[in-house]
């Protein structure tokens, strides 16, 4: 979801597990030279989300890394699909007050651009989250600093792989 620290949390974990980091909004923006706010508001939500199901696809095939997608994206079922097969996906889950909080900050969200934000960002907590839900791994994002956040999916991957043992706690 928006404001859950996708990027500045991908970013950290992929030093510490010594991948490459790539940001699907950022290379969606490559791809069509124009920032998100203005796909959007020239094409429209379902032609961008036509592109980042593209641009997610090629970066999966680029081999392993550490993905930062949109919050839209695995809503798509061919897009869930090909990071199931492809690789695992951490969902960082964050309570509706702490994405408010972190979203107002930027004025970047179209989905939120209307007179209604926080009912908006309600209803698409509504919408996401029992499908967020079937991520490989649920890891809470919450108003910490983002090492403790990676900290927390490295154990997690370690206990889904076991490495280091297993210490009887879950995911």
């Amino acid at each position: 979801m928006m404001g859950a620290g996708k990027s500045s949390v991908g970013r950290r974990l992929a030093l510490k597990l010594r991948l490459p980091f790539a940001d699907a909004d950022t290379e969606i923006e490559k791809a069509a030279g124009m920032t998100i706010p203005e796909i959007f508001a020239s094409r429209g939500e379902t032609e961008f989300r036509d592109g980042e199901r593209r641009v997610i696809a090629r970066l999966l095939a680029e081999g392993p890394q550490v993905l930062a997608t949109g919050g839209g994206a695995y809503m798509s079922a061919e897009t869930r699909q090909r990071i199931a097969e492809q690789g695992l996906s951490v969902w960082l889950k964050a309570d509706a007050d702490v994405l408010m909080r972190r979203v107002r900050k930027r004025s970047n969200r179209p989905l939120l651009k209307n007179p209604d934000p926080e009912g908006t960002l309600r209803r698409l907590i509504d919408e996401r989250y029992p499908v967020y839900a079937l991520s490989d791994l649920t890891v809470h994002s919450r108003d910490v600093p983002h090492d403790v956040v990676v900290s927390e999916i490295i154990g997690a991957l370690d206990r889904r792989f076991g490495a280091g043992g297993s210490d009887g706690e879950g995911a």
